[in-house]
């Protein structure tokens, strides 16, 4: 799920790609690893930058380096996708596990919500955010095998829910937020018992939409391996996006799903 965060932002992985014979063979020999050094971190916070700000024009300020980074990185796991060939780092999430929130206070994500009742299962909650995949490596298989080892993380570590926000950009008036959200309170995929709040809410009730929307492919795959919304959409105006509460309870996960991303 999603640190947008300045934004849990993965919209950038939401868009189809071309070339499906170029993808495989770009996608053929990927190495998922645990970032172990600074230079790791900053091969990821550079790729964040170049997705966030240069391709989807977040206000980042990522001075002479161009680094995406904020003071939530150096308390998190980073998670990074390598092109085994060229050894460049072309996907990643970050990982902000209960230890660490205890460390710096909180979840990136209460910049952004009132957590209610969230707040009494924290030290069971691992927050997955700043999500993004290199344009030419979409397809698919990286994104796949990033949702693999966060299986295996959170199952070593007795980890039960796996939070973040799912970006979707509202750069055309918040539309197809809207309609996503309708769309899932319809199909009672948003649930409100947790008492998650938007602190900045997005004006769904006053917006247009689309009954015929598609919900962007990463925020789709969430809901299909049981994840839920918790409550109303958020604006974030450094990405200009809505972003959504999304909580995946692994003890939920239906069996061909948890067969595949849980297994040793």
């Amino acid at each position: 799920m999603s640190s947008s965060l300045q934004s849990n932002n993965i919209s950038a992985l939401n868009q189809q790609q071309p070339s499906k014979k170029n993808q495989e063979q770009k996608e053929a020999l990927i190495n998922i690893e645990w970032a172990k050094n600074e230079n790791d971190i900053k091969e990821a916070q550079k790729l964040r930058y170049k997705i966030f700000a240069e391709e989807m024009g977040a206000n980042i300020s990522g001075g002479k380096e161009k680094l995406d980074r904020d003071i939530f990185d150096e308390h998190c796991e980073h998670l990074i996708a390598r092109n085994s060939k060229t050894n460049k780092v072309i996907g990643t999430y970050r990982v902000l596990t209960p230890e660490a929130v205890k460390i710096i206070g909180s979840l990136y994500s209460e910049m952004e919500f009132e957590l209610g009742l969230i707040n009494d299962i924290k030290d069971q909650v691992v927050e997955v955010g700043r999500a993004c995949i290199h344009k030419k490596y979409r397809s698919g298989n990286v994104i796949m095998q990033l949702w693999a080892e966060l299986g295996r993380f959170m199952k070593k570590n007795n980890y039960r829910y796996m939070v973040g926000c799912s970006s979707i950009s509202i750069k055309d008036g918040g539309i197809l937020a809207a309609s996503v959200y309708k769309k899932l309170y319809d199909a009672e995929r948003i649930v409100n018992h947790f008492h998650v709040k938007p602190k900045l809410p997005l004006s769904i009730e006053q917006l247009a939409f689309n009954k015929d929307c598609n919900t962007p492919a990463l925020l789709k795959g969430y809901l299909r391996v049981g994840a839920v919304v918790c409550g109303k959409p958020a604006w974030d105006p450094d990405f200009n996006t809505a972003d959504f509460f999304t909580m995946l309870d692994l003890t939920k996960i239906p069996r061909r799903y948890f067969n595949h991303f849980l297994s040793n």
